[in-house]
């Protein structure tokens, strides 16, 4: 089996970690892994396979030998250092908001248009977590009754703001168990036992960027422009786990039975769904999972082509760093993504697709 040099930049952070832990449990095949995080990071050592490895820090020079870069460590050093990677012979794979609605970059999520990996031209972005688990949801529905219109609320959980959003949460909680005054850092508000209606910063039109990135990011992973799309956007006081009440409108009238019957059989999905013995998803349950748990699927008494459903996933491990590795696999297994020694003898892969022409 054929090997690849491995890079992850921002390997102290949650995503990064769990890149570690999805590498070693998926045993993909590493021929060699180097660490890397920002210098205020770096000088700490992590075990991959059991083997001890200095984490160093970032810089341009370090992808000579590298053939597929991980990158999660936020938008400011993805677009500084992913084009420099890319340079240096380096496909990367980047995890955050820098590259996703680039026109020339696809946005891949592996269940729904692994096709876009062929047209990449050395970055390929994986998208926002909650997209990512709506459209695993929601795709397979959409292929068989085209879907109009998507109403989404999430609530989601602290540790996609990072290991210091759960150390808050964690500080608050004692904190206000024990009668002391809470004093925000990471947040705008307290987070123990409350929820937020913001997540990201306000934009002119009142929505939240995490809200119009869903919006955005939903359409072009799923090739469909036309699907109307709102989003509200919610954190709630939950480690780990992102969960979304959705309301879909279909083209035409869909049964929850049928739509239990195709999402039973779709990649990536596990329905739970039994109301009569509250068997439904949670995201407690969900973490640790590779899968998209969907489940309370049922008419939408105020649409005859309308569904209302529950949807919850894991968001450090299937919202990012399962995706982003499943999109690695996916690109070796069709030839598009290639060791740096065997891309040099082989001429450059065609670049037409549905995805640059959408």
């Amino acid at each position: 089996m054929k090997e690849f040099n491995i890079a992850i930049v921002g390997a102290t952070g949650l995503v990064g970690r769990e890149f570690i832990k999805v590498l070693e449990q998926r045993k993909f095949p590493v021929a060699s892994m180097q660490l890397f995080a920002p210098k205020h990071s770096s000088d700490t050592k992590l075990f991959f396979n059991h083997q001890k490895i200095e984490v160093k820090e970032a810089t341009a020079e370090v992808f000579r030998d590298v053939d597929i870069a991980l990158f999660s460590a936020g938008a400011d050093i993805s677009s500084r250092l992913s084009p420099l990677a890319v340079a240096a012979g380096a496909v990367v794979i980047d995890n955050s908001t820098a590259f996703r609605m680039e026109p020339k970059v696809p946005l891949v999520v592996p269940e729904v248009n692994p096709e876009d990996i062929k047209w990449h031209k050395g970055i390929i972005a994986s998208p926002n977590c909650s997209a990512i688990q709506l459209v695993v949801a929601l795709y397979p529905l959409h292929k068989v009754n085209p879907i109009k219109r998507i109403i989404i609320n999430t609530y989601q959980a602290v540790s996609s703001s990072g290991a210091n959003a759960l150390k808050e949460l964690i500080s608050q909680t004692r904190q206000v168990l024990e009668g002391h005054r809470v004093c925000p850092h990471i947040y705008s508000h307290q987070i123990a036992f409350n929820v937020l209606p913001e997540i990201d910063v306000f934009l002119d039109n009142g929505y939240t960027r995490e809200e119009q990135a869903i919006v955005e990011e939903t359409r072009k992973i799923m090739h469909a422009e036309d699907i109307a799309i709102s989003a509200t956007c919610v954190r709630v006081p939950v480690y780990f786990g992102h969960s979304e009440a959705v309301n879909v409108e279909f083209s035409s009238p869909i049964t929850p039975e049928e739509a239990r019957r195709i999402l039973a059989q779709a990649p990536g999905v596990r329905v739970l769904d039994d109301p009569s013995v509250s068997l439904y998803p949670l995201p407690w349950a969900a973490s640790g999972s590779n899968h998209v748990f969907v489940g309370r699927i049922r008419k939408d008494i105020s649409h005859p082509n309308g569904l209302v459903m529950w949807v919850v996933a894991d968001n450090l491990r299937k919202g990012a760093a399962l995706n982003a590795v499943q999109i690695a696999e996916e690109g070796i297994k069709t030839g598009c993504i290639a060791r740096r020694r065997e891309r040099r003898l082989s001429p450059p892969h065609s670049s037409s697709s549905k995805g640059q022409e959408a």
